[in-house]
Formats: C-alpha cells, structure tokens, sequence
C-alpha cells in the first residue's frame, strides 16, 4: 500500500531503502524500488532551485550516482532520502550559476496583478518554484552557497535538521548555525518575515 503524497512513513525494516540497497548489491534491479520511492520528491527539489532545463539531468544522474555508490552506503540508515538529496544538492552545485540566475530573473519578474499576500503566498514551499516572491527569490540569491544548501534542504527537501546533517556529511550544530545565519539573512532583507519557516513549522507541529 503506498502512503498518500506528502506522507513521509518509514517501510517496514524488511523492506526499508537501506534493505533494497542491500539486496541490490546482488540483484541490481532492486535498486529500481528507491527510485520509485524518492524521484518524485527528488525532482520536486530540483525543480525549485533550477527550474526545468536542468532538473531531469539533475534527477537522473542523482540515481545514476547512487547506484554506482550504493556499495558505500550505510546500512544502519533506514531511510536513504538524506543521501540522495545530499547527491542531489552535491550535483546543483554544478549549477551555481544557472541557479543564481534564476532567482535573479524570479526577482525580475512583475507582481501579478490584485495579487494579495497572505500565509499561503509566504509558504513558499507549498507553492512551488512559481509562487516565490521576487523579495525572497533575491534574497536567496545572495545567500552563500554553503547557507543556501541548508535552508532549502529543510524548506524545500522537508529534511529534518539530523537528515540534513546527513545529506550534506556536516554536524547538527553546523546545519543549524547556517540555518540560524540564512534565516537572519532572509529577515532582514524581507522586512522581518521568513517565508520558509512556514513549512517547517508545519511538517514538525
């Protein structure tokens, strides 16, 4: 039975992504159940930071790199989203300009008009790539990349600060020091508000 979109479960320790990626270091076509499982989302994060030009590349080689790691993967870790949003974000670094320029041409873009704000234009998350305001887009563009890769792990991967910490091999204290940081940053360039917290303190009410 598959959980509904947006449900984040933990399968069932026989059949956890740590299980299928074991399994598949001897029958290479299971490893096909972990993308069935993360794509989606995989894509979903992809598509937020670069757009569509290079999103399917980004995607693909993302499973293409685990499969071909999937010998140095830690098996204690059930869950192997963090890692694959970690190669994911290691793969958009190749993209640093491209991504740059997208939140530039965001921040170009003209207001929609009779356009009201309210909390569900701030939860940028929900809204996807197309409902970030031109404020945040150039804010983000200004963050380091370093601060940038935490914040959007957590407001757009929807990891939390240990899965974060996993997917980008750093320690907890370090995500949450640069999450605290891009955060300040965001405040202060957007009047005060942070839009990407909107998600976060829903996925973790």
């Amino acid at each position: 039975m598959t959980a509904p979109a947006g449900v984040r479960t933990s399968p069932p320790k026989e059949d956890s992504d740590a299980s299928v990626i074991a399994r598949s270091q001897d029958d290479p076509e299971v490893f096909a159940a972990l993308f069935d499982r993360h794509a989606d989302s995989v894509h979903r994060y992809a598509a937020r930071r670069l757009g569509a030009e290079a999103t399917e590349d980004v995607m693909a080689e993302t499973f293409t790199t685990a499969f071909r790691l999937r010998h140095r993967y830690d098996t204690g870790q059930d869950n192997a989203r963090p890692w694959l949003f970690g190669i994911a974000t290691n793969l958009i670094h190749r993209h640093r300009r491209s991504e740059a320029r997208r939140f530039k041409a965001l921040a170009a873009l003209p207001a929609e008009a009779g356009h009201d704000e309210g909390p569900a234009d701030r939860a940028v998350a929900r809204a996807g790539a197309q409902g970030v305001r031109r404020e945040l887009a150039a804010a983000l563009a200004r963050l380091p990349p370093r601060h940038r890769d935490v914040l959007l792990l957590v407001a757009w991967g929807d990891l939390g600060y240990e899965e974060a910490a996993r997917a980008l091999d750093i320690p907890v204290g370090t995500v949450r020091s640069r999450l605290h940081r891009a955060r300040k940053t965001l405040r202060a360039a957007l009047g005060g508000t942070d839009p990407t917290a909107f998600r976060e303190a829903e996925t973790h009410a």
